[in-house]
């Protein structure tokens, strides 16, 4: 299966990305010369990795039947970058946060342990260049 984006210059460092499912607009860093008219490329990156694990994980949650007592998940990715060009990101944080009551947590970190290890192609596409850290909190309302 093939995916492709087509990005149209606006001006300066600012361009509009037709993706598969929408469009969505880039610019660069400001003291660069971008205008803050969208998304830092690297940024949206670490986009990917939190909404593929969040995608996976909310699937297979309802699968297990485990998405009942959840209610909220989050997914928070921190990304450091090398010091020298090109820059990418070394060194990533991962942290997924289900907030409920009575949660069936066992089946919940599996729903997590199945998209790192066999589901989230970008977590695979990361762990050839990132070290990667995963913490899975639960918060009890």
């Amino acid at each position: 299966m093939n995916s492709k984006v087509t990005i149209n210059w606006k001006k300066g460092l600012h361009f509009e990305a037709q993706t598969p499912g929408g469009s969505i607009a880039l610019d660069g860093d400001e003291k660069f010369g971008g205008q803050g008219k969208g998304v830092r490329p690297k940024a949206l990156m670490l986009d990917a990795l939190a909404g593929c694990m969040g995608m996976d994980v909310a699937s297979l949650m309802a699968k297990m039947r485990a998405d009942k007592e959840v209610r909220d998940l989050t997914i928070a990715v921190v990304g450091e970058l090398t010091e020298e060009h090109p820059k990418y990101y070394r060194e990533v944080w991962i942290e997924v946060r289900f907030t409920g009551k009575d949660m069936k947590k066992e089946k919940l970190q599996k729903c997590v342990r199945l998209s790192q290890e066999r589901y989230c192609g970008v977590y695979k596409m990361f762990d050839c260049f990132a070290e990667l850290h995963l913490e899975v909190k639960f918060i009890e309302d």
